[in-house]
């Protein structure tokens, strides 16, 4: 169907109104000079010429096919003009009395029904065109039978056989219209029905001309004259308006489904009641019925009975197929796994299906009639306000929404509501009611708590672990801006090494617990005491400095002790240590991120253990030794790039399966030639901050793939990994320097790993992509650094092109006592084997945690277990003399049948 532009549509309106215009002015005139007999015929002519004009014009932006009806129409209106005219010439046989003026208007009646067939469907199902015919065939007989009733006398007085005729023909053509436009309405296309409901109005107009023409022209009433150019006006103005409302034939659709007819069924049934009222009046008043009209009276009783069977039945086939159709959705959504409610307006359950009672602790019975929302904890009724209105502007939703439930017994259920969907039935409880599917989640709710649990608890001593400990600061942060102030305290073991190192890692975890609950103890109830990691607590202290350094000077004074050791026969005969503690003081500034309140307590404790340990200092003590260090730092780290203070060294990586080192990671040391060794935790952050980084990077970049070079010349086959900072990756020039290293080198790009941090996940746009996507098309293996203990996001991880996971060394601590833990390693070794990655364990120091790590499989660990990092200079003696039944805790590993030799990060 061609598209009608909209000035096309306007202009076509704008005509329509002028035509209106000009044949309701014809109209009146036509009125006015009622009493000359040859101007009321030539205006009609006039009137009529105007409207095939314009049903011609506006048929003409129609296609083809639906142009048809409208030409058809145009051919009706050109004959009536004939008809009118010949009025004009014939004068002497007085209106409607010319035999000649007759004869145009016979080939009208068949063109006019034509117009009506040719508006409808091109395919209708045969049921259906009977049971048009049938109101179509009420209404013709209905009408038929009014017109015998009325013209009976006007019949008997007729002049003449040509007057019998009219007042027979007129009638019988008005019914015939009216019968085939009332079939029309009822089946035409839903696009086209309002252009047939003013076909309809013409043909009904058309019948009252012909009723009251046939009136006029045979016992010549005035009045019926009057009713005749009112009626041929309005027929005109209908025909005008049928077109213009035509949008054309509809483009067809396989699943339109046909709606029931029943406008036909009112239209022919009250027209048949209101022509059987009125025979009822005459009969009352001493009418006495005619041959014609006892028939025609039996056959509209014997149509309208039979179409109302026939309207019996169909509704008695809908109402099977609605039950079926029931049926069918009952089943379908009973088989489903999630309950499917229908709320009223009101938020009342109307409708349930599915495991109700299973789900939600309800049975549909039960529930139904029910407000939901009064079962729903009050808390989370807001969801459901939420998830209406989501509905209802059409915006999109994120994560399906969880409520909490109370089922029959009283328990809370978590349900997730996974959809949602307007209910609207105009003229129901329905009209603004909601679908919602519904669908217990209490268990997963559950283990995710439970994980979310783990993840903020230390495995250990069962304290609140470091991320637990941060949120907990960034809460704070919002408390103190309101006026309440927080400290942090940071707590340091003086003499846990000696523990460990004498009577072990269990003596020393013994300590740990003990510690954790004197600090727990000791605290108060609005504190947050937390473990960050080895031997190091924190707390997070309501209220200000001076009495945050109270409680820190009195938890001094308890840490103050001497440790008794567990022995071999049991506990208490092991060797004794003196154990004592140092603790750091910083407010919290709201101004401040929560790292660096921490930062500033860490300032704190390395001055309290630089002045003797087992005291207490602030950061207000600490900051200016620390600033004067750290300005000593970044004043001397661009000589130290210059002069070669800095060194790299190597630690192995093996694999398990492969029974040999596979890989070195390079790692940088600063030997300052004043303040000796300068761990990385301090001088990288230096570097990142006072834009030295790059330069650093490119440094290590040089050396590490230079040594990698010579031992693969040497035959030695192994990768080399290089720590990358995000600051480096922000500054967009990473590819060229690796690019640049790679060929100054020799190397393969297979050969070097870039390990990256998880703090990258911070900042992830389409550039920082495509830079690791062109590292990645170099032939660089890329490697998520630390994962797990920074900012872990699995949406964030699928979308980067790392080939390697390098689990951070505080998961690997606790597998041996922990099984959460263990659950959790697993999880990341079965993560990677998922995403077709390498896992990586670090901080591998003992056997147990080896025996562990295999057991899942692990197949890539590095630890001091294998070898402490190491200069370049003793490479050559690992590799050569690395000893594989280190490997070998808990008995040997059977290789896999397909594993070959892969090497870490390696595609295959």
């Amino acid at each position: 169907m061609p598209t009608v532009s909209a000035r096309e549509d306007a202009r076509s309106r704008r005509e329509s109104a002028v035509a209106t215009a000009a044949l309701a002015v014809l109209g009146l005139a036509a009125l006015a000079v009622r009493g000359l007999p040859q101007l009321t015929p030539l205006l009609l002519a006039l009137a009529s010429a105007l409207a095939a004009v314009v049903v011609a014009r506006h048929a003409g932006r129609l296609d083809r096919r639906s142009r048809r009806p409208w030409r058809a129409l145009t051919v009706v209106a050109g004959l009536l003009v004939a008809a009118q005219l010949l009025y004009v010439l014939d004068p002497a046989g007085g209106p409607g009395l010319s035999a000649w003026a007759q004869l145009p208007q016979v080939p009208a009646v068949p063109l006019a029904v034509a117009a009506c067939l040719l508006l409808l469907p091109s395919r209708t199902r045969r049921g259906a065109v009977t049971r048009d015919l049938l109101d179509g065939g009420i209404v013709l007989v209905a009408v038929a039978l009014a017109a015998a009733l009325v013209l009976s006398d006007v019949l008997a007085s007729s002049r003449g056989p040509l007057g019998a005729l009219l007042v027979v023909g007129y009638p019988v053509t008005a019914a015939l219209l009216s019968g085939v436009a009332v079939m029309v309405v009822v089946r035409a296309d839903a696009p086209r029905r309002r252009a047939a409901s003013w076909l309809l109005v013409t043909m009904l107009a058309l019948a009252v001309v012909a009723v009251s023409g046939a009136l006029a022209n045979v016992v010549g009433d005035r009045a019926a004259g009057i009713l005749t150019v009112l009626a041929w006006t309005a027929m005109l103005a209908a025909a005008v308006r049928a077109v213009d409302s035509d949008p054309g034939v509809p483009e067809a659709h396989a699943d339109d489904a046909p709606a029931p007819a029943l406008l036909g069924v009112v239209v022919s049934h009250v027209t048949a009641y209101g022509v059987a009222g009125v025979l009822l009046v005459l009969l009352a008043l001493g009418h006495v019925l005619t041959a014609v009209e006892l028939v025609l009276g039996g056959l509209l009783i014997a149509l309208t009975c039979i179409r109302s069977l026939l309207w019996a039945r169909d509704g008695g086939t809908l109402i099977r197929r609605l039950l079926q159709t029931e049926a069918y959705l009952r089943a379908l959504a009973a088989s489903a796994e999630d309950v499917t409610v229908i709320l009223d307006a009101g938020g009342r359950v109307r409708w349930i299906s599915g495991a109700a009672d299973r789900q939600l602790g309800w049975t549909a019975r039960e529930l139904t009639g029910r407000r939901l929302a009064d079962l729903v904890e009050p808390a989370d009724r807001g969801v459901l306000d939420r998830v209406a209105a989501e509905v209802t502007t059409a915006v999109p939703a994120g994560l399906p929404p969880t409520v909490r439930l109370r089922s029959r017994g009283g328990h809370w259920r978590d349900v997730e509501i996974s959809g949602a969907a307007r209910a609207g039935v105009p003229g129901t409880a329905l009209r603004d009611g909601l679908v919602l599917h519904l669908r217990d989640v209490t268990e997963r709710r559950t283990a995710q708590r439970e994980l979310e649990r783990m993840a903020f608890t230390d495995y250990l001593t069962g304290l609140p672990n470091r991320a637990r400990f941060v949120a907990a600061l960034d809460d704070a942060r919002g408390r103190a801006a309101a006026g309440e102030p927080s400290c942090v305290l940071l707590v340091d073991l003086d003499g846990f090494k000696a523990v460990n190192d004498v009577a072990g890692h269990e003596a020393g975890d013994q300590l740990l617990v003990q510690v954790a609950d004197q600090l727990r103890g000791g605290a108060r109830e609005q504190d947050l005491v937390a473990r960050l990691g080895g031997d190091e607590f924190a707390l997070l202290v309501a209220g200000g400095i001076d009495e945050a350094t109270g409680l820190a000077e009195r938890l001094v004074a308890a840490l103050d002790r001497t440790f008794r050791a567990p022995g071999p026969r049991g506990t208490g005969s092991g060797p004794r240590f003196a154990v004592s503690g140092s603790i750091g003081v910083a407010g919290l500034d709201p101004a401040d991120d929560p790292s660096a309140t921490v930062r500033h307590a860490d300032l704190a404790l390395r001055a309290a253990k630089a002045a003797g340990k087992r005291c207490v200092r602030s950061s207000g003590e600490a900051i200016d030794a620390a600033l004067s260090r750290r300005t000593r730092l970044a004043r001397d780290l661009p000589a130290a790039l210059d002069e070669g203070q800095l060194r790299v060294l190597y630690q192995p990586v093996v694999g398990v399966h492969d029974r040999r080192v596979l890989g070195l990671e390079a790692l940088v040391r600063w030997e300052h030639p004043l303040l000796g060794t300068i761990p990385p935790d301090e001088f990288i952050p230096l570097a990142e901050e006072d834009g030295l980084i790059v330069p650093l990077q490119r440094y290590v970049l040089g050396v590490a793939t230079r040594k990698a070079a010579v031992l693969l010349a040497d035959g030695w086959d192994v990768q080399m990994g290089v720590n990358v900072s995000a600051r480096h990756l922000q500054a967009g020039c990473l590819a060229p320097d690796v690019a640049a290293a790679l060929t100054a080198a020799q190397l393969p790009a297979g050969k070097l790993i870039l390990e990256i941090t998880e703090s990258v996940l911070l900042d992830m746009h389409d550039r920082l992509l495509s830079d690791l996507a062109t590292l990645r098309g170099m032939g660089c293996v890329l490697s998520l650094d630390d994962f797990g203990a920074g900012y872990s996001s699995l949406a964030y991880l699928a979308r980067l092109p790392v080939q390697v996971l390098k689990m951070d060394r505080e998961f690997v601590a606790g597998i041996e006592t922990d099984p959460r833990v263990r659950v959790l390693v697993a999880g990341v070794v079965e993560l990677g084997r998922t995403l077709g990655m390498d896992v990586v364990a670090e901080g591998v120091e003992t056997d147990g945690q080896l025996e562990q790590l295999r057991a899942m499989d692990c197949r890539f660990l590095q630890g001091y277990l294998f070898g402490r990092p190491m200069p370049f200079e003793q490479l050559r003696a690992l590799l050569s003399g690395f000893d594989p039944s280190v490997l070998d805790a808990g008995g040997p590993v059977e290789p896999e049948v397909d594993a070959g030799v892969h090497l870490v990060g390696q595609d295959g």
